[in-house]
């Protein structure tokens, strides 16, 4: 039977007590219902992969659904254990009439932090059309590279330890990982620092092969990433060999759920909204291992605003392969 607070199968057992014996909604529509019932996938949004059901005791009827893993993370987000306060990391289109000076007041930012965040002077243009980052806060945005430490990377932009620990949500002083993108609160850019956000190494056309099938929703975007949307639930796969490195739940900087992947030759891969990891931090995978389900657009990086199901991919240290094909093709693994 279904207990009607939480659309879970249950058995009664002859009284009026719900039983409950499967915690994951796999129904679009009990999804919609399910105000409430703490269970439910991280997005509250999309289709499940259909669990198998079987008969236990002869009396419930239960399921046995797609495995996901559960951390002291995700049990924070579900009771609310995120700072309410914003981190969400946006790309803002510009239009007419902006400028630089009133796109950063309009997100309550100082002129300097939009230029850094964007790798421009005082002196550059803008159009009408451009997609420009936005920092949450006043500050510099940093992408961590091997050797890179949080007390190096301190006091490179005169800015407190704790400070980056605490904004970006990190365990402490080693809970960083290459390529993890950073926001330094009221950090400064130094006079003579060289930015290597755009540093790219030339890479064989096959070195990775197309994380997920779908169709291009977005094209180059939010440091060097391509969004691929299709139905809630579609696999995702690791584009090349390489370890894990971070796995996160609900991060509220705008990805959502994420995985993040260190290859031989130090390019990372940035895997984000994802319903389901099936993978965790140290774990060695191979090329096409399926790592995830994709998810909703939880978050804002790159989009503005949720767009559906989709994955975003993005690669730190070489080109996206996926910056090739344009928007509204479709894509399928090789």
């Amino acid at each position: 039977m279904i207990c009607s607070s939480c659309q879970t199968f249950a058995d009664f057992n002859g009284s009026d007590k719900c039983h409950i014996v499967f915690f994951n909604s796999f129904d679009n529509n009990g999804l919609q219902n399910n105000k409430g019932c703490l269970f439910l996938n991280q997005n509250q949004a999309g289709q499940l992969e259909t669990p198998d059901l079987k008969i236990i005791q002869n009396n419930t009827l239960g399921g046995v659904s797609t495995p996901y893993i559960v951390s002291t993370k995700v049990l924070g987000s579900v009771f609310g254990g995120n700072s309410s306060k914003n981190k969400t990391i946006t790309e803002y289109s510009v239009q007419a009439g902006d400028t630089l000076d009133s796109i950063a007041s309009s997100y309550g930012i100082s002129v300097n932090t939009l230029l850094w965040a964007n790798d421009m002077t005082s002196s550059s243009k803008i159009k009408v059309g451009q997609g420009l980052i936005i920092l949450p806060t006043d500050g510099v945005l940093h992408i961590v590279k091997s050797g890179d430490t949080i007390i190096d990377i301190a006091k490179k932009y005169s800015a407190l330890e704790e400070d980056i620990i605490s904004f970006n949500e990190l365990a402490g002083q080693e809970d960083i990982y290459i390529g993890d993108i950073l926001v330094i609160p009221n950090g400064v850019m130094p006079k003579k620092s060289t930015s290597t956000i755009n540093v790219q190494v030339p890479l064989a056309d096959n070195f990775f092969i197309y994380p997920a099938t779908g169709i291009i929703s977005q094209g180059l975007h939010f440091y060097n990433a391509i969004d691929v949307a299709n139905k809630c639930g579609t696999p995702i796969y690791s584009a090349a060999s390489g370890i894990i490195q971070r796995v996160r739940y609900g991060y509220n900087s705008g990805g959502g759920n994420y995985v993040t992947i260190l290859h031989s030759n130090g390019t990372v891969t940035y895997y984000g909204h994802l319903m389901t990891i099936f993978v965790k931090s140290g774990d060695k995978v191979s090329v096409g291992d399926r790592i995830a389900l994709m998810g909703g657009g939880t978050g804002t990086i790159g989009d503005g605003i949720s767009t559906g199901c989709h994955l975003h991919f993005g690669v730190t240290g070489a080109k996206n392969p996926l910056q090739k094909n344009p928007v509204g093709s479709s894509i399928k693994i090789k």
